[in-house]
């Protein structure tokens, strides 16, 4: 077998090898736009061996991993922070994190993290574009919200009404605030229509999947933010309890803490940045239309500040669709199977 550890860059990668068999080793740096990185592992493949290759989790990979299945070998892809951690020089250059990633694929202490399907990473790049489609539409629709208020006009949401599109479009203007009025309406309803495009994708998308219906029982959750988390947690059996939930998605807070003091800050935001958005919205919905969500949300923003309730709330959210997804059930058998404290027949402890 031969290893290969690899330190990438967008441009170039640095790599360090050993074949186990005869023991060689070697470094090189390869480039990838003369296509000498391709040809090196063109050339492994022809000696027709086994052939792992480890690198840290990083961007503007596809290609490579693309490349490497191709010729079926072996890619491990490690967690940046363990692989810093492993580091004790505080010397840091592009051969030595090559060797250090040999060093760890060596003594079997890589460490390999999940890698999503080629299919899950193209399903999200159709929520990661309809959320940046629906954020472009946004900011149309407050510079033209803007505009009506410098006008004496403010309708709020009426505003996008067909009474309220008429008065907008009535509204005497100077000229080149007029062209500026007439191309964001015309911005916004192309966004709308591939918007939708893009929404019956998605709701198309969900309707394939067991899993996603099941969680859009819940309140406040629908296809979108259902779909996002499936994509991005991938299976439930990778997490042993909610807890993980909360850490895997970044909504638990930063802690340093030492000796009898306790310092927590701001949630740690490690994670898809994605799905914590659209969990915070969900949980707005929850909130708005489940009196039991609304009951806790409003003692926890009583005690604390709201911003922070809302992400809490979202936190709760996240746990409670995982528990949803492992066990099969849907949201009203939560309620009947959740907890059993309260109803007769109940005992405390073990029996």
């Amino acid at each position: 077998m031969i290893i290969v550890g690899v330190d990438y860059h967008p441009s170039v990668q640095q790599v360090a090898f050993l074949d186990t068999e005869t023991g060689e080793t070697g470094e090189r740096r390869l480039s990838h736009s003369d296509g000498e990185a391709e040809r090196f592992y063109r050339d492994l493949q022809r000696r027709q061996v086994k052939v792992r290759v480890g690198i840290e989790a990083t961007g503007h990979a596809r290609w490579f991993e693309r490349l490497l299945a191709e010729l079926k070998f072996e890619l491990w892809i490690g967690d940046q922070a363990r692989i810093k951690a492993a580091r004790v020089r505080k010397q840091k250059t592009d051969r030595q994190d090559a060797q250090l990633l040999l060093r760890l694929l060596i003594e079997g202490r890589f460490p390999r993290i999940w890698v999503p399907s080629p299919e899950n990473r193209d399903l999200r790049q159709l929520i990661w574009h309809r959320h940046r489609l629906v954020q472009m539409r946004t900011r149309a629709m407050n510079q033209i919200q803007a505009a009506a208020m410098n006008e004496g006009v403010r309708r709020k949401k009426t505003l996008w009404s067909k009474t309220g599109r008429r008065q907008l479009e009535a509204l005497p203007l100077a000229p080149w605030s007029t062209r500026r009025r007439q191309d964001l309406l015309e911005l916004v309803d192309r966004l709308n229509t591939t918007i939708d495009e893009l929404t019956a994708a998605a709701e198309e998308e969900a309707r394939k999947r067991p899993e996603v219906l099941r969680l859009m029982t819940h309140p406040g959750v629908g296809p979108i933010t259902a779909l996002a988390f499936v994509l991005v947690l991938g299976s439930p059996d990778r997490f042993g309890c909610g807890h993980q939930i909360g850490s895997y998605l970044g909504l638990i807070p930063c802690e340093d803490s030492s000796a009898d003091r306790q310092r927590l800050g701001h949630i740690t935001k490690q994670g898809s940045s994605l799905l914590r958005f659209l969990l915070v919205e969900a949980a707005q919905a929850a909130v708005r239309w489940d009196p039991d969500w609304r009951r806790r949300f409003v003692h926890l923003a009583m005690r604390r500040d709201r911003r922070i309730a809302e992400v809490a709330m979202a936190r709760k959210l996240a746990v409670s669709l995982y528990w949803m997804w492992r066990k099969g059930f849907d949201y009203p058998q939560t309620l009947q199977f959740g907890s059993h404290a309260g109803e007769p027949g109940y005992v405390h402890g073990v029996k």
